[in-house]
């Protein structure tokens, strides 16, 4: 494509931290009024690229073309000035002020101006691009959709034409998701240029008129969407082409494994963060967990693990009570359970060891006498190497040195290796390349088939639909329902995660 008219002419771009080519001769081409997605797996070089469009990197080769005007950015400031905004994936904003202030903090020329006029700019814009705010409220106050919204309109009053959304549905409902949608149209209609940055392919296959595909660092294709689909998208990403159903294993359901009764939980500033959770958990089910950040999910996992201190309440595993007791009394009980959690470097693993000694962490205080023996260790890590395809130079390699995707394949051979009759998993794909994922879905499957019992916490509606038996949403620290997964639909699912009541079909299990 021709990029005379482009706005954005991104031209063999290159960019190398130390050793590693993080972006190699990379072309890019966004045209006004086009929605474009940016694909790539981890690693790929997406962010690094959008780092440079707004300022915060400067290549080491090529040339950045804005408006056809050729340009060197020292800052962020420099590419605002453009007419560059770059929407964050975690909010830029200061919780503890209201939606205006947010927008003019930073703007000398809303100094110089009354508040009414820039309250007029303001409303302009978003008579201009359909958007709703209330200017008066503290951000704190806001739901995740508002914060993006406030997001844009922040870019928009800066004079953005060109506006770079990074991965902005990851913590939206359905509703919100849908509304973000229409906001970009309007963009779209507008003239702007909107680069989408997601690795969710229905949305990208559902709002982008062109997709770039990025691999190892470098511009593979730029397909119009019209003429592509997912599994194209995926094997360009990949390099080869990857299945991407998800097999759902029917399986009967055993006994009840985990029971949770009235439970409630204060966090260190007092707030009620589980309010009477009541859950329960049958072997050879996968239970899903779906609710938008926050909702107490985090707390549920930690709470039932034992790493949070609960205020009252119970939760039975296996007829065990385990509330009151900290992790290292629940395996000291023999109760058989691993937990999966969201910050795998650091609550799972210790960044700076490798395989052997991290397997060595929930297993050494099994062993007897004043020395560790390693033997056994080091054939199991050897054995989670090779049966999950961990790329590592050998096990005795740094993990903090290794991708995503070979650090969670760590951890979850390390908690499956003591073959729990529990396992809980806080967002295990969160972050990780498309093959990976579906390696994780399979694995779960194993583990249902096993009659293990598996808590599955997830972002993606359709994953949690597809891999669960029933799902559970939480909406405030409280579960809204328990509905089966056959009766579920993203739009069901995102009524209860934005706190509205529902026919409810209740949490009896067949």
């Amino acid at each position: 494509m021709s990029s005379k008219n482009a706005y954005v002419h991104m031209d063999n771009i290159t960019k190398k931290f130390g050793k590693v080519v993080a972006n190699n001769n990379v072309n890019l081409v966004i045209k006004s009024g086009e929605i474009h997605a940016l694909l790539g797996e981890n690693g790929a070089g997406k962010s690094t690229l959008m780092n440079m469009l707004s300022g915060i990197y400067t290549p080491d080769s090529g040339s950045i073309f804005i408006h056809g005007k050729e340009v060197s950015f020292s800052s962020p400031k420099d590419a605002i000035q453009s007419g560059i905004g770059m929407i964050y994936q975690h909010f830029k904003l200061v919780e503890n002020m209201t939606a205006e202030q947010n927008i003019v903090l930073g703007q000398k020329s809303s100094l110089f101006m009354s508040k009414n006029k820039v309250r007029k700019k303001i409303k302009d814009i978003c008579e201009k691009f359909s958007l709703e705010i209330d200017l008066d409220k503290m951000v704190y106050d806001m739901s995740m959709g508002e914060k993006e919204i406030l997001q844009i309109i922040k870019v928009l009053y800066r004079g953005a034409d060109i506006l770079i959304l990074d991965e902005p549905t990851t913590v939206f409902t359905p509703q919100e998701t849908k509304k973000l949608f229409e906001i970009m149209k309007k963009m779209k209609e507008n003239g702007c240029a909107v680069i989408f940055i997601s690795h969710k392919l229905d949305e990208v296959m559902g709002i982008s008129d062109r997709i770039t595909v990025l691999r190892k660092g470098e511009t593979i294709k730029t397909v119009n969407k019209s003429e592509t689909n997912p599994d194209e998208l995926v094997e360009l990403m990949v390099g080869r082409s990857v299945d991407l159903s998800i097999k759902k294993v029917n399986k009967e359901f055993g006994n009840k494994v985990l029971e949770i009764k009235n439970l409630n939980l204060v966090n260190d500033e007092s707030i009620q963060v589980l309010k009477s959770i009541n859950l329960d958990i049958y072997s050879g089910e996968v239970l899903g967990i779906a609710g938008i950040a926050g909702s107490g999910q985090k707390e549920l996992c930690e709470s039932i693990a034992g790493i949070q201190k609960v205020q009252s309440g119970e939760i039975f595993l296996e007829g065990e009570n385990l509330v009151g007791k900290n992790p290292r009394d629940i395996i000291k009980k023999g109760v058989s359970m691993s937990f999966v959690p969201e910050d795998r470097l650091g609550m799972g693993l210790v960044a700076s060891m490798n395989m052997v000694d991290n397997l060595l962490l929930k297993s050494y205080h099994n062993q007897k006498g004043m020395l560790i023996r390693k033997k056994d260790t080091i054939k199991k890590a050897e054995k989670i190497k090779e049966s999950l395809n961990i790329q590592t130079p050998n096990i005795y390699y740094p993990i903090k040195n290794l991708s995503g995707g070979n650090i969670q394949k760590i951890l979850l051979g390390r908690e499956l290796d003591s073959n729990p009759h529990l396992l809980i998993m806080a967002y295990p794909v969160r972050g990780l390349d498309v093959n990976t994922c579906y390696t994780i879905y399979d694995l779960i499957n194993q583990q249902k088939q096993k009659g293990v019992s598996v808590l599955f916490i997830g972002e993606d509606l359709d994953v949690l639909i597809n891999l669960c038996d029933r799902i559970a949403v939480m909406c405030g620290g409280e579960i809204m329902d328990v509905i089966k997964s056959k009766n579920a639909t993203k739009e069901k699912l995102g009524l209860l995660m934005a706190g509205k009541k529902i026919e409810s079909e209740g949490t009896k299990v067949d």
